[in-house]
């Protein structure tokens, strides 16, 4: 079911500010700018080999990313994302284990297309789960 840790994401108030961040104080290199309007967002992947630092600002007032900048003005880890072989079936088969799915498992899609969906913190050790696609190379 799990193939891997795709990335670990922190929500940020501005995107630009954290890549310059990133470069400047710690030699890291963000991808290029992406928009993804299904989650209100824009984001940059920092490529780490094995996994990825995804950097994520909101780009609307609502919706979960703007609501955990306004809780945490300066931004902050907001979830963790691993890889799996097919979204549908793992979401139908976490829910046959009582795991909560985030918008009753209905799928999003990333900046890239990918089937996603969220599990609840309450079922992952108090972390918001991402469940993620894996590309054809990490099944």
């Amino acid at each position: 079911m799990f193939k891997g840790l795709s990335h670990v994401a922190i929500a940020v108030p501005d995107l630009e500010k954290a890549i310059d961040r990133l470069a400047t104080t710690y030699g890291l290199t963000a991808s290029k700018i992406y928009e993804n309007q299904e989650q209100g967002v824009r984001l940059a992947y920092v490529e780490l080999g094995n996994s990825r630092i995804e950097l994520i600002e909101p780009t609307r007032a609502e919706g979960p990313i703007a609501a955990f900048i306004d809780k945490h003005p300066a931004g902050g880890l907001h979830h963790v994302s691993l890889y799996v072989d097919n979204v549908p079936m793992t979401i139908d088969a976490l829910g046959k284990r009582d795991v909560s799915v985030i918008g009753d498992g209905k799928l999003g899609k990333n900046a890239h297309g990918d089937d996603i969906a969220f599990i609840h913190p309450k079922s992952f050790l108090g972390t918001l789960l991402e469940v993620e696609e894996a590309p054809p190379e990490k099944k």
